[in-house]
This record gives structure tokens, sequence and C-alpha cells, in this order.
């Protein structure tokens, strides 16, 4: 039987109503906004880790980092963030007295609403 995958909605809300609004934030003048962390979310390394973590589905974080060839604390950053989204599921496991933070991506697709 086929693994079931999930469906990704991203819903913002912007109240000021206008697109300059949108467009400061996104600018990054506000930190902490949703738009903001969707476009840090939405970057060439963090879907590129999405693909690596689904196709060879590493047994940590340390292994993915291994596989992207980048810094092991980067990775962990950027998974903070697509773990908020819901895009990357931690499943923890021991193995010698230590934690192994296994990276699973069970997500098919993405639909992001902004609405005005």
């Amino acid at each position: 039987m086929a693994k079931q995958t999930k469906d990704i909605s991203i819903s913002i809300t912007e109240k000021e109503g206008t697109f300059s609004s949108i467009f400061s934030k996104i600018r990054g003048e506000n930190k902490n906004s949703e738009i903001s962390m969707l476009r840090h979310l939405l970057s060439n390394e963090k879907a590129r880790l999405l693909h690596i973590a689904k196709t060879k589905q590493p047994d940590s974080i340390y292994k993915l980092a291994k596989l992207l060839g980048r810094d092991f604390k980067s990775v962990r950053h950027d998974i903070r963030i697509l773990e908020k989204f819901g895009f990357i599921e931690l499943i923890s496991s021991h193995k010698k007295n230590r934690e192994l933070l296994r990276p699973v991506v069970d997500a098919s697709k993405v639909i992001i609403t902004i609405n005005l």
C-alpha cells in the first residue's frame, strides 16, 4: 500500500488592506510577521533541503546536512522554519544514549493563500 501524503495549506491575512504593507513586510520591516517567515520559507536552499529529505530519507539532521554539503547549524535553523509551517516533522529515536531527530517530509503539495 502506498504511503499517504498530505497537502499543506498556508493562509495569511493582511489586516491593513494595502499591498504596500505586504511589500514592506516582505522587505523585512516586520521580522516576526507571517509574510516575513514565508519569504524565508520560499528559498532555493529550503526547496533543496525538502527535496533531499524527501527523496534520500536521512536518519538524522546531521546526515541531511552532510548530504546537502551544508553546516549543521544552518540546516537545523532551516528545519525549524520548515517545521513551524508543517513541512517537516522530526521523529525522535535513540542510538547509544544520543537522541537522533529524523526529518520526515510527507507533504505532496503546498497551497499558499494571502487574504487581503
